[in-house]
């Protein structure tokens, strides 16, 4: 389904939210970075090193959660242009540790529109292979996300 349409269109919309992707101070600590090419999908590229892993030399869960959920999250809002969206469940699958070196998370819009949007997102190391899987829900928020500072339309 095509996002909702407003002002700036369907790019304008996908270049914002790249932009406040980029802008949240969380970023600072994860080099990374949002490509949103089509409306209910987005990739997230990370370079993972050992400032990123627990004691047992490999990266440590919460890396995972951020590019899975972050890869989720903006499948759905990039079909959301009025408000920013907030996370409001998150499962996840872990499969095979993640040692230095890129990956990417991909996320995809499943179902909803409305209040509850549902995406997956899995997390691809550098030799194409699935290391982990998670599914989240996110609903619409209260917060305009032409008030936030970062979602800047070109």
């Amino acid at each position: 389904m095509p996002p909702e349409r407003g002002g700036g269109g369907e790019a304008a919309h996908f270049r914002a939210l790249e932009s406040l992707y980029a802008a949240a101070p969380i970023n600072r600590l994860f080099d990374s970075a949002l490509e949103i090419a089509e409306a209910g999908v987005a990739r997230i590229r990370f370079m993972l090193d050992a400032r990123y892993f627990h004691a047992g030399g490999a990266a440590h869960g919460t890396s995972y959660f951020k590019l899975l959920d972050d890869a989720a999250f903006y499948a759905c809002n990039s079909l959301v242009t009025d408000r920013f969206l907030l996370t409001t469940q998150f499962n996840l699958l872990f499969t095979r540790p993640l040692g230095e070196g890129p990956v990417v998370a991909e996320g995809r819009w499943i179902s909803g529109r409305r209040r509850v949007f549902v995406a997956d997102a899995r997390l691809i190391d550098d030799e194409g292979e699935e290391v982990a899987r998670g599914t989240g829900t996110f609903m619409r928020s209260r917060i305009a996300l032409a008030s936030l500072p970062g979602y800047a339309r070109p």
